[in-house]
Parts: structure tokens; C-alpha cells; sequence
């Protein structure tokens, strides 16, 4: 039976990354990235930014997306809360990509037919308040220095596990 993904990317701060994880939705099937918060996204039909803005910033994420803006489903909206209660009510369960105490491994997680990964914020990651309304939240076990890796591999790391569970 086959999985529906989607992917809420909340106050993604970097072009390079929002490109990267759109390029991975495309490589790896997912149904709907929605991107939202302050993060950057590309230009869309019905743009309220500024013309020269909304050029630059979809150039700069085409730079890493190689057009999957233009093959991935995505939607930029303010308010992942919206989202999030949207995608619960058709049965979506919401799981946070995120180191915290409540964590599962991501190898020990056991996937649902209808997900939604949340994706927080580079530095700081997700939100406390959203990580709460989480159904679950898995972290990806580390074994070098380093304590996290790029929330853009991240992505791909957990699109293979959900892909392949």
C-alpha cells in the first residue's frame, strides 16, 4: 500500500535549503510540500511579493531544486496551525523531525499510511509549541561530533526511511 507524505517546512531560512528539500520531495514522491512561516519560496502564479522579489528568491532556490518547484505540488501559507489541523482532520498524522527528549529513532519508528513531516528551523529547530501538537516526533540517531545534520539531508533521510519502512 503506498504512503502519502507531504512535508510542512516551517521558517526554513535558506533558499539553498528550501530548493533542496523540494528537489527531494520530487526524488522521492511526496504529495504536497507546503512551506511556510518566513521561509523563502518560489514564485507562484497569484505572488503578492514584489515582482524583483519573488525572481530572486525563486533563482536562488531553482539553484538547488533544479525545477522541482515546477513538479513537486507546494503551497506557501503563513500558518502552519491551519495546516496542521487540516491534514489531522483527513486522518494525516503529524510527525516532527526533531531531537528532543520524547524523540523515537527514526529506525525504530513504525510508519503511518498518511504522514506529514514538520520541519523546523535550521539553528533552532521546530518550535515547542508545534512540536507539542506533533503526533510523534523521530530524530535521526548521530554517531560522529556533530549533533544534527542539514535540515536538507535530514529531509532525505527520512523520506528514505518512510519510503522504504
Amino acid at each position: 500500500m503506498h504512503t502519502s507524505i507531504s512535508i510542512i517546512a516551517h521558517n526554513i531560512r535558506s533558499t539553498h535549503n528550501v530548493g533542496s528539500i523540494l528537489r527531494t520531495a520530487d526524488g522521492f514522491g511526496v504529495d504536497k510540500v507546503f512551506i511556510t512561516g518566513y521561509s523563502p519560496y518560489p514564485k507562484a502564479t497569484s505572488d503578492q511579493r514584489l515582482p524583483h522579489i519573488a525572481e530572486k528568491l525563486d533563482k536562488q532556490i531553482d539553484k538547488t531544486s533544479l525545477g522541482a518547484q515546477h513538479s513537486v505540488p507546494w503551497e506557501h501559507r503563513d500558518d502552519p496551525y491551519e495546516i496542521i489541523s487540516e491534514l489531522r482532520s483527513g486522518g494525516t498524522k503529524i510527525i516532527g523531525l526533531e531531537q528532543s527528549p520524547t524523540s523515537v529513532p527514526l529506525p525504530e519508528f513504525e510508519v503511518p499510511q498518511n504522514v506529514a513531516i514538520l520541519l523546523g528551523e535550521e539553528v533552532s529547530g521546530i518550535e515547542a509549541n508545534l512540536l507539542e501538537l506533533c503526533d510523534k516526533v523521530v530524530e535521526i540517531p548521530m554517531f560522529g561530533k556533530k549533533e544534527s545534520f542539514n535540515v536538507s539531508v535530514a529531509t532525505a533521510i527520512c523520506l528514505y526511511r518512510f519510503r522504504f519502512a
